[in-house]
């Protein structure tokens, strides 16, 4: 059941994958590593979908050949383990250099392939109908079929060892986030598929010298989807980590702009020549803006702009020295400091005599820290009271 899952995740993982990445393969044709990119999506989703239960017996009586299915996954594992080394290549070197380099890896898989094709049907496994899971186990008994197992098994490990190493060197000097992210992630993903080929490995010699292998599948299945999951993970997160980065600092600056409203609306009140446009009743305002970026500026701008129209209205008194940004009962203190300002304001009394004091801040920091300031003045202003 375990194993029925994880085969249709991987599946639908690696299927989904590649028609994310069609669009772009259409506008990038004659890229090479995109091209690849595609190629290992598409295998690696097939190379799970044929071996499913709902499908193996179906294709194998299409074909009136018995476990074809499993010649077939490996042939789509040797592909998609190529591919993934012709994207490596081509994002770790020089474009000449990774022409030729391509060209010397691609024909070596492609004899392992051949080679790996002729062996299985000259091996000619037992014909007995059996489950994806099962298939591999009724072979290994027959030393042949051991054989031409090791061969493929070492197919893969050569693969994966050059996928470990290429990925990790770019891992480390990726300047993108996510890309890194997703150079370590496929390093993690051929770490464990180059355990399940150790664990295959010691099955089948614990198979040729008697010992009974049942409790092992759980551990080899896994290793092996899971690290699927992850080299999928890896090689689709650069595109789509990006706009998830981009999602959150919406959400984070809409957050912001609702959370200094009621601040902003009791300056306006008090001084309506600060706002530009009119606002938006309170049940528009819940609505995001088109352009939040802008009306988030704008409103910080505004806010600092009332400030310095009631100015005139914060006595000596009220400053107190030593206050900082990153001291949190300052923000509180600035609130009541607005509050007393408005109040002062709204009750027509006259500006203090003495000189004016500015309202503390983060003016000479990035509007990043300017908005942080000034939304914890906010959420202060909000909860202190009137009088």
């Amino acid at each position: 059941m375990e194993y029925q899952f994880l085969s249709w995740t991987c599946a639908v993982a690696g299927l989904t994958a590649f028609l994310y990445k069609l669009p772009a393969l259409s506008r990038s044709r004659r890229n090479p590593a995109m091209i690849a990119l595609c190629v290992y999506f598409l295998c690696s989703g097939l190379s799970f979908l044929v071996d499913l239960d709902a499908f193996r017996e179906h294709i194998c009586r299409f074909l009136a050949y018995p476990n074809i299915t499993t010649i077939l996954v490996q042939a789509a594992v040797v592909v998609l383990t190529a591919a993934q080394q012709v994207v490596l290549i081509h994002w770790s070197h020089p474009p000449a250099e990774a022409r030729l380099r391509t060209r010397r890896r691609l024909l070596g898989f492609g004899i392992a392939l051949s080679v790996l094709l002729v062996v299985f049907y000259v091996v000619d496994p037992t014909r007995h109908p059996a489950s994806a899971e099962s298939a591999v186990l009724l072979n290994m008994s027959n030393p042949r079929y051991a054989a031409y197992l090791c061969c493929y098994l070492g197919v893969c490990t050569a693969g994966q060892l050059s996928a470990f190493r290429l990925s990790l060197r770019y891992a480390r000097i990726a300047n993108r986030q996510w890309l890194r992210l997703g150079m370590w992630s496929v390093t993690a993903g051929a770490t464990l598929v180059l355990l399940y080929c150790a664990v295959r490995y010691a099955e089948i010699a614990a198979t040729r010298l008697g010992f009974d292998t049942a409790s092992w599948d759980s551990l080899y299945w896994f290793t092996g989807d899971i690290g699927s999951l992850l080299q999928l993970f890896g090689w689709t997160v650069p595109s789509w980590g990006p706009r998830l980065s981009a999602a959150a600092r919406w959400l984070e600056s809409y957050r912001a702009y609702r959370r200094l409203r009621p601040l902003w609306w009791a300056l306006y009140r008090a001084v309506p020549t600060i706002a530009l446009d009119p606002p938006p009743s309170p049940l528009l305002d819940l609505l995001p803006p088109r352009d939040l970026d802008y009306r988030l500026y704008r409103r910080v701008i505004e806010i600092r702009d009332a400030q310095l129209a009631l100015r005139p209205y914060v006595g000596p008194q009220a400053e107190r020295p030593g206050s900082a940004l990153d001291e949190p009962p300052s923000a509180a203190r600035e609130a009541l400091r607005l509050k007393a300002a408005l109040r002062a304001r709204s009750d027509n009394a006259a500006p203090s005599g003495g000189p004016t004091v500015a309202f503390p801040g983060a003016r000479n920091e990035d509007f990043g820290k300017e908005i942080v300031w000034l939304t914890r003045v906010a959420d202060s202003f909000r909860k202190a009271p009137h009088r």
